[in-house]
């Protein structure tokens, strides 16, 4: 099977206030973790401190705001070659000018919001063709937070509150933009308790691994495959494979479901993870990084 030669850095979020916003939960604004661990880790892993990344703003409700968090926040760490994109709806799409810079730039950062405004805007796109083309036959980077993570994998949940999640109906999926397959994301995993919406989910689509990140927390993937977690937080795993009994097709929206045999894995900084083999590494591996 074909491995990307690209990577994927998605973060479970809590970095920036243009995050759609959930009921009983309060949203912070906070880049300093991201500063010193994971932002970082991305500037290592795309081509150092004189890497060319585009932050893309498309899911947020606060674009500019956000942009500016950002620009400052790679400041910080020595970068300077830090562009923002706007991309607001399908017409700006289509602009030349933001075609031409996907086609040169090292990596892309897509920030939080909401994950369907990103899949409604660049589904069939020229500039998600080029993404999906780079980071299949190219050492690109594709790094994104909250929604921005979320709508990385083909299948997305896009709607689904914390509370009701373990009634059957109330989580919402639809197709991402499609960078990795069999996979399921969540972010705010631990903070919102979004337990059940990524249980829903896998029971739904058993073939996928689910991967609920923590605030402060995210994995960087390689090779479409391995997988290993980075930032402060936890990581959580849903294997669905082994499920042995569920009665999530039998049931009327607004029941509440039951699964039999679910595994779930708990991962920390520098645990590993085989997406394929479904395999787990406990021993903490050293960080290397690309200078």
């Amino acid at each position: 099977m074909y491995k990307p030669l690209g990577k994927l850095i998605p973060i479970g979020g809590n970095e920036d206030k243009g995050t759609e916003q959930e009921s009983n939960f309060i949203q912070k604004n906070n880049l300093n973790f991201f500063e010193l661990q994971i932002l970082n880790r991305i500037v290592a892993e795309t081509k150092g401190k004189e890497s060319y990344i585009e932050i893309i703003t498309t899911a947020s409700s606060i674009p500019e705001e956000v942009g500016e968090n950002y620009l400052r926040a790679f400041h910080k760490l020595d970068c300077h070659n830090i562009r923002v994109m706007h991309i607001k709806n399908r017409e700006d799409v289509l602009n030349p000018d933001y075609i031409e810079r996907i086609r040169t730039c090292d990596g892309v950062m897509f920030t939080g919001g909401n994950q369907l405004r990103l899949s409604s805007i660049y589904g069939g796109t020229d500039i998600l063709e080029i993404l999906q083309d780079r980071y299949l036959n190219e050492e690109f980077v594709i790094a994104g937070t909250s929604a921005g993570a979320m709508a990385m994998s083909n299948t997305m949940i896009y709607h689904g509150s914390s509370q009701e999640a373990f009634m059957k109906g109330d989580v919402k999926i639809t197709t991402g933009l499609a960078f990795i397959a069999n996979v399921i994301i969540d972010s705010h995993f631990v903070t919102r308790g979004r337990f059940g919406r990524l249980v829903q989910a896998v029971a739904a689509n058993p073939g996928c691994i689910g991967i609920g990140l923590g605030e402060d927390t995210g994995v960087l993937i390689t090779e479409g495959n391995h997988m290993e977690a980075i930032g402060s937080g936890l990581v959580i795993i849903f294997d669905g494979h082994s499920i042995r009994h569920s009665n999530l097709a039998d049931l009327k929206e607004g029941s509440p479901i039951s699964i039999e045999h679910l595994v779930v894995h708990v991962m920390a900084k520098g645990n590993m993870y085989n997406l394929k083999e479904r395999k787990f590494t406990a021993e903490v591996l050293p960080v290397q990084l690309n200078h």
